[in-house]
């Protein structure tokens, strides 16, 4: 798992071909423009989805992870907790759909971040993660998920 600023993702840029254009198209795009929804960059292997939506109390959200992609989720505006979590065997309270490439499992999250607008986390599938939780009251927030696949091309 990482968390970082917009400023920094030239260091995360190296990690594959993939990040590289997900960060130059993060950099140029203006996001705030966009409707809701996804966005094909790259085909399956890398695109976008675009979100706004009210933050949540912790108590309705579960940890979730991925298999076929890696999350890079920036904030658009507003600001949420995520609560986090390493995945080591933990068994699922909702089954991995393969269709929709998600697991959910408890709240056990190990820490809690706070992610704010022009700030991203990366997020391996082996890092649980709960996102859309409150900071100190409900709020709207605006948010981008990158999707990049895990297919050997990462």
């Amino acid at each position: 798992m990482i968390i970082d600023s917009l400023h920094h993702h030239s260091l995360y840029t190296g990690l594959s071909p993939l990040f590289r254009k997900a960060f130059e198209y993060l950099a140029k795009t203006d996001l705030t423009n966009l409707e809701d929804g996804k966005h094909l960059l790259e085909g399956d292997d890398l695109f976008v989805l675009l979100q706004t939506y009210e933050t949540k109390d912790a108590s309705v959200c579960l940890l979730e992870n991925h298999k076929k992609y890696i999350d890079i989720q920036y904030m658009i505006s507003g600001e949420e907790q995520m609560g986090i979590a390493t995945f080591n065997g933990q068994v699922a309270t909702v089954p991995y759909d393969d269709a929709k490439d998600i697991a959910f499992y408890n709240r056990d999250y190990a820490s809690l971040i706070k992610v704010q607008q022009g700030q991203f986390t990366i997020f391996f599938p082996h890092d649980l993660h709960m996102p859309c939780i409150k900071v100190a009251k409900q709020s709207m927030v605006r948010k981008a998920v990158f999707k990049v696949a895990v297919n050997g091309r990462f």
